[in-house]
C-alpha cells in the first residue's frame, strides 16, 4: 500500500477537509519534515496554554508525515514526549521530524516543536512507527534515508 491509495483529507492534524482540524501543511526539506502551527484559543487546556494533547498530536503527525510524504504508509507503535515549556495562544511554532534509524518495517523517529520567534523548545518526541506493507518496504528501501 502506498499513499496513492490513502486519503488523509480528514486527518485531525493535517487534513484539509476536517473543519475541526488543525490543518497543518507539512513539507519535506533536506530529509526533515517541517510544519507550522499557530496556537488558537480553541486549543487550550486551561488559561492561555495550548493543551498538551494538541502538542503531542502535532509531533506524532509530523513524524508520520515524514514517511507519508515520501509515499509510505505506517502507524505509531510507540511514542514518548517530553514537554519543556508552555505554548500560549497566539504563539507560532515550527514542527520538525526526522528519521533516527530504520530496521526492516520499523522506523525510529524524533520530532520537536519550537517557538518560531524565540526558538524556545516546547516539546520533544521520540516515536517508533511500523510501515504497513512489503510494498512500503520496497519503496522505502530506495527513497527513505
Amino acid at each position: 500500500m502506498t499513499t496513492d491509495n490513502i486519503n488523509a483529507d480528514n486527518c485531525f492534524v493535517c487534513g484539509k477537509k476536517n473543519e475541526a482540524g488543525l490543518k497543518v501543511n507539512f513539507r519535506m526539506e533536506n530529509k526533515v519534515c517541517l510544519g507550522e502551527y499557530y496556537g488558537l484559543q480553541s486549543h487550550v487546556g486551561f488559561g492561555n496554554i495550548i493543551h498538551g494533547g494538541i502538542i503531542y498530536a502535532l509531533l506524532d503527525d509530523a513524524m508520520a508525515n515524514w514517511f507519508y510524504l515520501q509515499g509510505a504508509v505506517g502507524y505509531t507503535a510507540k511514542a514518548s514526549i517530553r514537554y519543556r515549556s508552555q505554548m500560549l495562544v497566539g504563539d507560532s511554532g515550527l514542527i520538525t521530524a526526522q528519521l533516527v534509524s530504520k530496521k526492516s518495517k520499523m522506523l525510529s523517529m524524533k520530532g520537536s516543536l519550537s517557538l518560531l520567534e524565540s526558538k524556545t523548545v516546547i516539546a520533544e518526541c521520540e516515536g517508533r512507527f511500523i510501515l504497513s506493507s512489503s510494498d512500503s518496504i520496497a519503496l522505502t528501501s530506495e527513497k527513505l534515508s
